[in-house]
């Protein structure tokens, strides 16, 4: 299904990207925030997304919607989008919201494709690139970090991201394959040092980063994790806040406390580190992904390193359906999409000109 018009619905930093990324593209883009943006580069709109016949009537006039609104308001804006006939793309990293999507896929027209961010997204489809090298596979471990450049305070962080998913991370279990089998584990568990550029940082298990790769590699892989890196110290002190303060038991409360307490900044990066081991010609053998971004200049302006790796990797894959390289109907995995192919699309090559070297 050949497309051309998108609805973009929300317009913060990352969604604003998104569309300017679309447009220049050569999209037929909408943005629709709560009020109208006329200082944006595309056309906006202002609409309360709880009028529910207003916003079907909107999609009407589309081939296409991008949600990069928070992860709880995705549902109902996908059984739209499925009732419509379009295809749906969104950011989440919420496993309950991505399964009810994948029961939508099952009767769906157009595509439905969550996950298309960073993590999930981005960093999925290097991991399964890697595991295509080996005629057996031991492990696939995938970590992404999004950090500030100067950190400050015992955290050492800054919420570049939104504080409702990066709680919902660190409160909920991970799934993972352990001994070959998919399993849930505890988020800010397993933790292990890792040195990218000669910068130490921590990861520990957090939820939601694997997408639907459990499903996909369960029986193909002895060990399959996704954890999130943090510098020194972070987890320690967010395992005190979360258990022993009982913080857990009031997301809204600590997410408020820690957006307050840790405003976003504007120089950030991005830390990828992908690793698979496995058999080549019967030897085992280790193949590994390691990147450091950082902000960089995009549609004329400096972008969060954060900002610029998720809407891009979101407007690749957009691209890549467009072009009939991806599925048009179905369920899409983050873990199907060729890499190389990823690259070559226009804002994919994005990963190769913002990378530092």
């Amino acid at each position: 299904m050949a497309f051309q018009r998108v609805l973009v619905l929300g317009l913060g930093k990352v969604g604003s990207l998104v569309a300017t990324l679309l447009k220049e593209s050569d999209f037929e883009v909408t943005g629709v925030d709560a009020a109208p943006r006329p200082e944006l580069p595309f056309k906006t709109l202002g609409l309360d997304l709880r009028d529910g016949a207003a916003f079907a009537r909107l999609l009407g006039e589309f081939d296409a919607v991008v949600s990069c609104l928070p992860f709880h308001l995705n549902i109902p804006l996908a059984h739209a989008a499925h009732a419509a006939g379009l295809h749906y793309f969104d950011l989440t990293e919420d496993v309950p919201t991505t399964h009810a999507i994948l029961d939508l896929a099952k009767t769906s027209k157009g595509l439905m494709a969550p996950q298309c961010g960073l993590a999930p997204g981005f960093i999925g489809i290097v991991g399964a690139h890697l595991a295509q090298e080996f005629e057996a596979l031991r492990s696939i471990e995938l970590k992404v970090g999004a950090l500030p450049k100067h950190p400050r305070g015992s955290l050492g962080y800054a919420f570049n991201w939104s504080p409702e998913g990066v709680i919902n991370e660190y409160i909920n279990d991970c799934e993972v394959i352990r001994m070959g089998h998919r399993q849930l584990v505890p988020a800010l568990e397993g933790m292990e040092i890792i040195t990218i550029n000669g910068v130490q940082l921590e990861a520990a298990t957090t939820s939601g980063g694997l997408g639907t790769m459990c499903e996909t590699f369960e029986g193909r892989v002895q060990e399959l994790h996704y954890k999130t890196m943090r510098y020194l110290g972070h987890f320690e002190r967010m395992k005190f806040l979360l258990e022993e303060l009982h913080l857990r038991d009031d997301r809204e409360l600590v997410g408020r406390i820690l957006k307050n307490a840790l405003p976003a900044v504007d120089e950030d990066y991005v830390f990828i580190h992908a690793a698979v081991e496995g058999w080549k010609q019967g030897v085992l053998a280790r193949s590994e992904f390691v990147r450091a971004y950082p902000q960089m200049e995009v549609a004329g302006r400096s972008w969060r390193a954060i900002s610029w790796t998720t809407a891009a990797s979101l407007c690749a894959v957009i691209e890549m359906v467009r072009a009939g390289t991806l599925p048009q109907q179905g369920f899409l995995k983050q873990e199907d999409i060729p890499f190389q192919a990823f690259l070559q699309t226009k804002n994919g090559s994005l990963y190769l000109k913002g990378e530092q070297r």
